[in-house]
């Protein structure tokens, strides 16, 4: 009984010590809201590469020339499609955003897969602006659900923080059952 305590308290201090080291090493997840305050788009950029993911080119782009005007907030909210980045795109460059010629259809590309149109309907603007403090569109556009795993995948979300109110949950339940559901 003694050795099975000692292993279970050596395995906690091991996995307090990992958490320890991984917070202050900064590498935590990128997606985390912390009393609703995003992380800046170089932290995060940071935090993926120390977390061992790999940054996508557009990914990049779109670090190093959106966010030297602007947060990524306003890119997270608009769900545009291709025409519609495309032509967001166009105007940012005439502002001013400095984006490479032969780096704009990777630009295009990223925005559309990562920050892409939803269907329109009751619930589409809760999402976009709930769901997007903390995921990407495409993220929500992947996870294909029964109406009863996105009331699961919401109360997960709900004990996490997401500003979800009671009011919204079944509007945005029903948009997620109605526009994200297997074939």
């Amino acid at each position: 009984m003694k050795l099975m305590l000692g292993k279970t308290a050596l395995l906690l201090c091991a996995a307090i010590a990992a958490a320890t080291t991984a917070v202050s090493a900064g590498s935590v997840s990128v997606n985390i809201v912390a009393r609703g305050a995003r992380l800046p788009a170089a932290r995060a950029a940071v935090l993926r590469r120390a977390a061992g993911q790999q940054d996508d080119k557009g990914e990049q782009i779109l670090n190093g020339s959106c966010t030297t005007c602007h947060d990524l907030r306003m890119v997270e909210v608009q769900a545009l499609d291709k025409a519609g980045w495309t032509n967001s795109v166009e105007s940012m460059i005439q502002k001013g955003a400095d984006v490479a010629p032969d780096d704009l259809p990777i630009l295009i590309d990223y925005l559309v897969t990562n920050h892409g149109p939803l269907p329109d309907g009751p619930g589409k603007a809760i999402v976009l602006n709930i769901c997007t403090m903390c995921h990407d569109l495409k993220r929500v556009r992947q996870n294909l659900s029964t109406r009863e795993e996105w009331e699961v995948t919401l109360g997960a979300m709900l004990n996490e923080g997401a500003p979800l109110s009671e009011q919204d949950f079944p509007v945005v339940l029903s948009y997620l059952a109605r526009n994200f559901k297997p074939e």
